[in-house]
């Protein structure tokens, strides 16, 4: 019986094409716009997710607004992590903002003035060459190290080791370059060249000698809350239990906070998309009802000759599931194509975008929820159909 209902609502449904496909094009927008958005909500939150990760998620950063009258110098740092076993290193951050160039061009580059451990502790790899040694914040060496994109675009080609760049005017020796970074989506934070802290010292006016920033990072994930919480009761003891005069942000709360808000907007644009999959379901009842008065004389003869009322509920609820998920599969096949068109604009930020099994599964289960719920009605007027009205309605 359900092979023959199966066929009788394939053959209503071809038998008008066009009715057909409009009344699919309701679902098929519905499955395009959810599929389509969930999935770059999807694959975005993933690229972030992986560019804090590469960072690592027992990174601490702390930011001193105001010292009391005693600030953290560099020795301070070292003092820190040796008398906490659950800190593993830390660095200062200071940053500023200068030309750099070179005979082959110029740029405008962010220059960090740090220390070595600060390329431990952010997770950033070197191509060629060295990072900064403690011998060069000593000493207030003019050394640099340099990101791809500033070694590509100012020096005109990637290997510059041991050559020479100018910084606001002041040269400095390229020790080493930094690999590429193909999550970076700005420009301009792409150029960036990381110097010892004394050195920005002498290149940078806004900067001194008193650390108003650094980052730190713990022995492991686990001992993340025993960093923070030994970080805490040092600079509570420091600047005079003031928990205001400072603030430490922890990367693994970022991680979390992200996940919140991006679980949220996903959440956010599956509903606004499943909304256009109930305007589509409202479409297939409409059709749905004008077929089954249309075939008022079908359904009579059927009943007239022995059809069960479950038969014709059936047949109706059938064709009702199949304009439903025809649409969802023509749905998810332009889906797929408009993600590989993004994905081909969307290169130049290195991220592709790529269709979820999970947001598949839910489009599939949501268009046989919209056929069946928005097909019930339909059939079950034509199962509820009186055969002798049904003939005489006919004639």
């Amino acid at each position: 019986m359900i092979l023959q209902s199966v066929k009788m609502a394939w053959k209503a449904i071809i038998s008008n094409k066009l009715r057909s496909f409009l009344t699919m094009l309701g679902i098929i927008i519905g499955v395009l716009s959810l599929v389509v958005l969930v999935s770059i909500a999807s694959s975005t939150t993933s690229a972030v997710k992986d560019k804090i990760s590469s960072i690592g998620t027992n990174l601490l950063t702390v930011t001193v607004s105001d010292d009391k009258g005693n600030p953290i110098k560099l020795d301070d740092l070292d003092s820190i992590v040796e008398s906490n076993d659950s800190i593993s290193a830390a660095a200062p951050i200071a940053t500023s903002s200068v030309t750099a160039s070179s005979s082959y061009s110029e740029e405008t580059a962010t220059v960090y003035g740090t220390t070595g451990s600060y390329f431990s502790i952010q997770g950033l790899s070197l191509s060629s060459g060295r990072t900064i040694k403690m011998t060069d914040v000593d000493n207030h060496t003019n050394v640099v190290v340099i990101s791809s994109d500033l070694a590509k675009d100012v020096m005109g080609r990637q290997d510059v080791t041991g050559e020479s760049i100018s910084l606001g005017g002041i040269k400095y020796l390229i020790i080493g370059v930094l690999e590429a970074d193909d999550s970076t989506t700005s420009t301009y934070s792409s150029y960036m060249a990381y110097i010892p802290y004394t050195s920005l010292i002498r290149l940078s006016t806004s900067v001194s000698t008193n650390i108003t920033s650094f980052c730190v990072s713990s022995t492991s994930d686990t001992s993340m809350d025993a960093a923070e919480s030994a970080l805490d009761s040092y600079l509570l003891a420091r600047f005079n239990d003031d928990e205001d005069a400072y603030s430490i942000q922890n990367q693994s709360e970022i991680m979390e906070a992200m996940s919140s808000v991006t679980n949220v907007m996903t959440l956010m644009l599956g509903g606004i998309a499943a909304i256009s999959l109930l305007v589509g379901g409202i479409g297939i009842m409409n059709i749905m009802l004008v077929s089954v008065s249309e075939r008022t004389r079908e359904i009579g003869i059927r009943k007239a000759i022995g059809a069960g009322r479950g038969s014709i509920m059936t047949q109706f609820l059938i064709e009702a599931l199949m304009i439903s998920l025809m649409g969802c599969g023509i749905g998810i096949f332009f889906s797929w194509i408009a993600l590989k068109i993004i994905s081909v604009f969307a290169i130049s930020y290195s991220m592709t975008f790529t269709m979820s099994k999970s947001v598949v599964l839910i489009a599939i289960a949501f268009s046989l929820a919209i056929g069946v719920i928005f097909g019930l009605y339909p059939a079950n007027k034509a199962a509820r159909k009186n055969p002798i009205e049904a003939l005489r309605c006919s004639e």
